[in-house]
């Protein structure tokens, strides 16, 4: 295997790994902060059903905990068999976070632990919930601490590069890039996002199935409400995020926009197709680049003619870019007309036809999550670190990574499969309405 083969497998597999990690990633750190929500309601209105989603919903994150350890793992370990370069160069300035990241997840593990131990054994609801807190801020720093790393990726910083050594290390100041707080900001948020639209999809999708249960629907009212709160904040987060790029990044702007020269009053293309250096088909929004780029309908915006061509990112970050926002826009839609329509009491909320479109939020989410991790990635291209380490010069040499995705495949495949039967068995062998009626007997009565 030549080192062009060895860098294309390379890629692939750090793909693969990310790609299938993601899943289980953002699950891991929206799950806990909508198992505390759900509790704390439940405190608050003296409801069971709440307390209930609570319980239900720890169990099967505990399965999806232990997936994300596993991936995890695997991108610690690709990244210094894969891309040793980039380590040794990178490493020394980057590498406290990557500590962080790890302290946060045990710190998270801990008290998921004792929170799910404890269970039975607090009188009191409250001192049970103060046990969630650790958690659901754990899983969140992890995103933080993780996102920090790749916005380093993105605009490098707190180091000197003389001779191809490194000197003046900062590490804090490498931290607090330029790319740090919209990076952190939108990964957080989106992960909140998608875990309420995930919940809400499987709520949905139990109402379809003829369980008519209050609790199903309490599942989905309180998930949706969440889901607008964060899709509306991710929105406003991707317009700061909009502006970092035009100013830092502006070639991945221009590249996702498809915007080949230089001029004010700049369109924003949504769509399209791309033949033979033409863009055809598309929906082009009047000034709305240049609002997006630099808050002005007139102000100049950066074309692809201002950058080598051997800089540009592949032009077909403008489809994921597509992809993730229509998909933002469409959730935070329909989580809107569900929160106004519940509260107008409409009934074509409770139609079969609306139920399907919110079974389909979840899966339309991680979708969403996965077109903006590959756009986020690969529109960094050519560089791993931007403007100092390429990508062909960061890989691995070795002659066995394609080895290597194959048998990382076959793992991912085998998780992917088992973490679904075992939750599926798990909450099919335990239905919701067993439940509660084993805990009204527990209760005398209280459950309905």
């Amino acid at each position: 295997m030549d080192n062009e083969q060895a860098v294309f497998y390379s890629r692939v597999l750090t793909e693969l790994t990310l790609s299938f990690h993601i899943i289980y990633a953002t699950i891991g750190v929206g799950i806990p902060l909508m198992i505390m929500i759900a509790q704390w309601v439940g405190i608050k209105k003296n409801d069971e059903h709440y307390i209930l989603l609570a319980r239900r919903w720890a169990r099967g994150f505990v399965i999806t905990v232990a997936v994300g350890v596993v991936t995890g793992t695997a991108i610690g370990l690709q990244l210094a068999l894969l891309w040793p370069n980039f380590m040794e160069l990178a490493g020394n300035v980057i590498a406290l976070p990557l500590f962080m990241e790890t302290f946060a997840f045990f710190f998270e593990a801990i008290f998921l632990g004792i929170y799910l131990y404890t269970w039975d054994r607090f009188d009191n609801q409250k001192k049970h919930l103060l046990l969630l807190i650790p958690v659901a801020v754990g899983a969140s720093f992890s995103a933080v601490f993780i996102t920090i790393v790749n916005a380093f990726m993105n605009a490098p910083q707190g180091f000197d590069l003389v001779d191809g050594e490194l000197i003046n290390i900062n590490p804090l100041l490498a931290m607090f890039n330029p790319a740090m707080p919209t990076k952190v900001a939108h990964v957080v948020s989106t992960a909140y996002m998608t875990s309420a639209f995930v919940l809400a999809s499987i709520a949905a999708f139990r109402l379809l199935k003829g369980s008519n249960h209050v609790y199903h629907k309490k599942a989905l009212f309180l998930t949706m409400k969440v889901g607008l709160v964060f899709a509306i904040a991710t929105a406003i987060i991707g317009d700061f995020s909009g502006k970092y790029l035009a100013e830092y990044q502006p070639e991945k702007l221009a590249a996702a926009e498809w915007h080949f020269e230089t001029e004010e009053n700049a369109p924003l293309i949504m769509y399209g197709v791309l033949e033979d250096g033409e863009v055809k088909y598309a929906i082009k929004i009047p000034y709305a680049l240049s609002i997006l780029a630099h808050a002005n309908p007139f102000a100049e915006v950066k074309g692809l003619d201002q950058f080598p061509e051997d800089e540009v990112p592949p032009l077909y970050i403008h489809y994921l870019f597509d992809i993730m926002v229509t998909i933002g826009m469409w959730l935070a839609f329909l989580s809107a007309l569900f929160v106004f329509a519940t509260w107008r009491k409409w009934s074509f909320i409770q139609t079969k036809w609306f139920r399907w479109l919110l079974v389909a939020g979840g899966p339309l989410a991680i979708i969403a999550i996965e077109a903006g991790w590959w756009f986020a990635e690969v529109g960094r291209q050519p560089w791993v670190l931007r403007g100092i380490m390429r990508t062909e010069d960061a890989a691995t040499t070795s002659g066995q990574v394609d080895i290597m995705l194959a048998l990382f495949a076959g793992l991912y495949l085998i998780l992917g499969v088992g973490s679904v039967v075992v939750l599926r068995r798990m909450f099919k062998r335990n239905p919701v309405e067993q439940e509660i009626e084993d805990r009204r007997k527990e209760k005398g009565g209280d459950i309905h």
